[in-house]
């Protein structure tokens, strides 16, 4: 039988081929792109930089942006009765910051995984926390991109409101018990699906846990800071290359990359497709300033996390040893 450890050590490998594919995607994107923008202007634009920008828009990513997700997780799976440490649960949650480049964000599994395997609580119980966590970090972004979305792109405007009220009116049901029963109920009369239909029922109430009003309303204003903080972070950049570029639209340009990677690994091509359209057509500023611009923030957001991830990846074996055995 595979131990975890071993599992551990699998998952290591296995995302150093992740990392080496998503690596060689955004080289070759960024490259796409400086070829059009022109290799000259880009490299131009990146030796005028002044660096000690770079150093906030990072504290803003990693004591702003990770530290409030990884405390608005930490809560979640304690909420759900789960007994974990506070500096195990770190090592858990930045590992699984080097996952959002796992094929459909798949590897995030990850973090209900490892909380499995050092305290036994069941998967079926923590998976609900990840989903939770997620749906409001992309729930916070929308907000964000929806205060000024009528201002900067209004023809789009309706698909940030429609998304919003499409998630308002998910977590209505989910609100409504009897409904969200009667739908398992009724999936679970398919073959594939009545294997799983006690775990099912089992994750819906732990997810109708961590959605409460109460719980919801408290992880969506921490969201919403935690992503704020990276839109500052973008404009920071930006003030790196001599651009007093405007904290609302700063946000706006963030928050709508943010939603629209959401879809692709670590929002690869998209969201950093849309840091280069996005600010072309808003603010017509030179192209090689507006590549160098998206490489930076990408650097200070995805790719530190992904590092960092990637060095806790190295201590998950360790820290599975003192596990307790878990419950199937």
């Amino acid at each position: 039988m595979t131990t975890a450890p071993a599992d551990a050590q699998n998952l290591v490998y296995r995302f150093r081929s992740w990392l080496a594919g998503s690596l060689a995607l955004a080289a070759i994107l960024f490259v796409g792109i400086s070829a059009w923008a022109g290799f000259s202007e880009v490299g131009a634009a990146l030796g005028a930089f002044h660096w000690r920008w770079l150093v906030p828009a990072l504290v803003l990513t990693v004591l702003g942006n990770y530290w409030l997700r990884f405390l608005k997780w930490h809560w979640l799976v304690r909420r759900l009765g789960v007994q974990v440490s506070l500096a195990d649960n770190l090592l858990v949650f930045v590992a699984g910051l080097a996952m959002v480049i796992s094929p459909g964000k798949a590897g995030e599994i990850l973090k209900p995984y490892l909380v499995r395997e050092r305290t036994g609580a069941p998967m079926a119980t923590t998976i609900p926390a990840l989903v939770a966590e997620r749906l409001t970090d992309g729930i916070a972004a929308l907000l964000i991109a929806a205060v000024s979305v009528s201002r900067f792109a209004a023809d789009e405007a309706y698909l940030v409101y429609g998304t919003i009220g499409a998630c308002l009116a998910a977590i209505a049901v989910l609100m409504n018990e009897a409904l969200s029963l009667a739908i398992i109920r009724s999936m679970s009369r398919l073959p594939l699906i009545r294997r799983v239909a006690d775990k099912l029922e089992e994750m819906y109430r732990a997810l109708r846990a961590c959605l409460a009003p109460w719980p919801l309303f408290v992880t969506l204003v921490v969201s919403i800071v935690a992503w704020f903080a990276e839109c500052w972070g973008y404009q920071l950049v930006w003030l790196g290359f001599g651009r007093e570029v405007g904290l609302e639209v700063s946000c706006f340009i963030y928050a709508f990359a943010t939603v629209l990677g959401g879809a692709a690994p670590g929002g690869l091509f998209l969201a950093d497709g849309a840091l280069v359209a996005l600010p072309e057509t808003l603010l017509g500023l030179p192209e090689g300033e507006i590549v160098a611009t998206a490489l930076l923030i990408r650097v200070a957001t995805l790719w530190t996390g992904v590092v960092m991830g990637a060095i806790a990846l190295l201590f998950v074996g360790r820290l599975l040893k003192g596990g307790t055995p878990p419950a199937r």
